[in-house]
């Protein structure tokens, strides 16, 4: 049937797929559950083929699933769970298309998949309990599509910025301008980009020039991120026409900016827009400065005193704040051999940023702890890849009388450093190996903070509190959501959890320690997983516990544990745990009989 009837052989495994969807089905099984995973493995494999056939017949599914009516949490939950199945495995077909190639019917695209999508980030706003986790997984099928139907994607946003430089009404509808941030752009598209921006800014209206002005600097992350090597290039070799319309949009966004709210709003793109001219960059930082250049060392000036807090305006040193990350963030991506000028550029500002963001006397806050959070990580982490040995800001992290906010973001910055080092000039992890010792306390007495408030099986003792509200939306913690302080414990120790698991050297390093002390410290962070693993109120920490627990049982790992006598020491703290674990079995036995 495969090879003589193509079409119908495609339709009856796309049916078979719908059927078997939660929201068809109900609750799902193991059983069902592996089933249904093979039918998308099934149809990913077959788009490899028959991609038009396959993505249509996704569509449609994602179609009727989305107009479906339910009733009730248990449909909710069913209709959440295909959705993102449904996403996932469009994504997974989009993804696997050979590169730079055109083999799906843009019309189709266009009329049938790409308003689906949109659906998504368009409609799941604030309050649905799964909305970040639906646009997250729209926003990756809509990043794949445009690898190789870049076209489709760029003619919708093109044509509503077309209709909007001749609306007259005030309020208008952005949300294909938002598509921006979401879209896989090369340098040859961001030029593009900004090209057709760039011609239409003027006349639109404030509304679309702000959405621009937001999704243009994500689409710029989006390139970098995804083409390091051409952002690195443009270094090297400056791209004339690239610099030219960069150029162009930050003058034209300079005149928005009239106002010191409009000022804020647009700083963070026009530090992305100065950065794409590396010639001019040059230019301004000698004594003399070219005239038609004026306005971007006049901005520079701007952003340096706000920064320092002498911009007469909290709006402006918080925006100037988010600039300044931008620019260090950038920075990492340039070797310091192609362009010394942005580094000097970068520590005329770093000083004065890292003592706004982590002052323990006065903590940096915007009212959004999410975002504030993220721009200290990036600030954080880009520190430590421009100047990987000066560990001051690590130290302030570390302390125990810091703010809760900073424990959380040291934590997840070295999980970044590990888990990301896409580029051959960035700094490893083992830099910080001699904040070992610090680290484990750190896990220690967040373990018996996380531990003690939910009553369970006491913990390893430790110490002082964190009151991180709402990092990791995702967990379903078994407590009252007022809880704050246990709940932020909790999303500390998973982070911390996650660290070990990521790179169990960073907390089994020992400088300078006798083999005693070394196994000692060794034992405790061992015994710290394996009190986890029991604790059934908290699923996805015992979950990362055990993976965790497994990579510190590797080989090399094992080495660690005590240099001097590695294989007794694997012996008595093997001896030892399994006594806890039996003992904790026996407890949790007699508590509910």
């Amino acid at each position: 049937m495969a090879a003589h009837r193509p079409v119908e052989w495609v339709q009856a495994v796309v049916s078979r797929f719908d059927e078997q969807l939660p929201i068809k089905t109900g609750q799902q099984n193991t059983h069902t559950k592996v089933s249904t995973e093979h039918n998308k493995e099934c149809l990913i494999n077959i788009s490899k083929y028959k991609v038009s056939l396959v993505i249509s017949g996704l569509a449609t599914i994602l179609k009727n699933v989305n107009n479906m009516r339910i009733f009730g949490e248990a449909a909710e939950k069913n209709l959440y769970l295909s959705q993102l199945i449904i996403l996932d495995t469009l994504e997974k077909c989009l993804a696997g298309q050979p590169k730079d190639t055109m083999r799906l019917d843009e019309t189709m695209l266009v009329k049938q998949l790409l308003p689906e999508i949109c659906h998504f980030l368009h409609t799941c706003r604030e309050g649905n309990q799964h909305a970040a986790e639906l646009r997250n997984s729209a926003s990756g099928v809509l990043f794949s599509l445009s690898c190789n139907n870049f076209n489709a994607v760029f003619s919708r946003i093109s044509t509503r910025l077309q209709e909007l430089t001749v609306c007259s009404e005030d309020n208008v509808d952005v949300h294909d301008i938002e598509l921006l941030q979401y879209i896989n752009v090369d340098c040859a598209k961001l030029k593009r980009l900004l090209k057709e921006t760039a011609f239409k800014f003027k006349a639109l209206k404030k509304v679309a020039q702000l959405a621009v002005i937001n999704s243009l600097e994500k689409a710029f992350w989006n390139w970098v991120e995804n083409y390091p090597d051409e952002f690195t290039k443009l270094y090297q070799i400056p791209q004339t026409d690239m610099a030219e319309c960069a150029e162009k949009l930050f003058d034209l966004v300079d005149g928005f900016a009239e106002s010191t709210k409009r000022k804020a709003a647009v700083w963070p793109l026009q530090i992305i827009l100065l950065i794409l001219c590396p010639e001019i960059i040059q230019d301004i930082s000698k004594d003399v400065v070219d005239e038609n250049n004026m306005n971007k060392k006049l901005f520079l000036d701007s952003l340096r005193k706000a920064l320092a807090g002498h911009g007469g305006s909290r709006q402006l040193t918080e925006s100037a704040a988010i600039a300044c990350v931008k620019l260090c963030k950038a920075s990492t991506y340039i070797n310091w051999e192609d362009n010394s000028v942005i580094f000097l550029l970068v520590q005329s500002m770093v000083v004065d940023l890292k003592n706004l963001l982590f002052n323990p006397s006065k903590p940096f806050s915007r009212g959004s702890q999410p975002a504030d959070v993220d721009l200290m990580i990036d600030c954080l982490v880009s520190c430590f890849r421009i100047s990987p040995h000066n560990n001051q800001h690590f130290k302030i992290c570390l302390a125990q009388n810091s703010p809760s906010t900073f424990h959380y973001v040291l934590v997840n910055s070295l999980h970044r450093i590990i888990t990301n080092s896409a580029l051959d000039w960035w700094p490893k992890i083992d830099a910080v190996y001699c904040h070992s010792v610090e680290l484990r306390n750190m896990f220690g007495e967040t373990l018996h903070k996380a531990v003690q408030g939910c009553g369970a099986h006491p913990a390893i003792r430790m110490a002082p509190s964190l009151t991180f509200k709402e990092k990791v939306t995702s967990l379903k913690f078994k407590e009252k959501p007022t809880d704050l302080e246990t709940r932020s414990y909790k999303y500390l120790l998973l982070s911390m959890v996650k660290l070990i698991h990521a790179d169990p050297k960073l907390l089994l390093c020992n400088p300078r320690k006798q083999g005693p002390e070394t196994q000692g410290s060794t034992a405790e962070l061992i015994t710290g997983l394996v009190q986890l693993v029991p604790q059934s109120h908290m699923p996805e920490i015992a979950q990362e516990a055990m993976e965790a627990l497994l990579v510190l049982h590797q080989l090399d790992s094992i080495d660690l544990w005590n240099p001097d006598a590695p294989v007794e020491t694997f012996w008595e703290i093997r001896y030892m745990y399994f006594y806890f674990l039996n003992s904790t079995f026996k407890f949790y036995f007699v508590f509910l009989s």
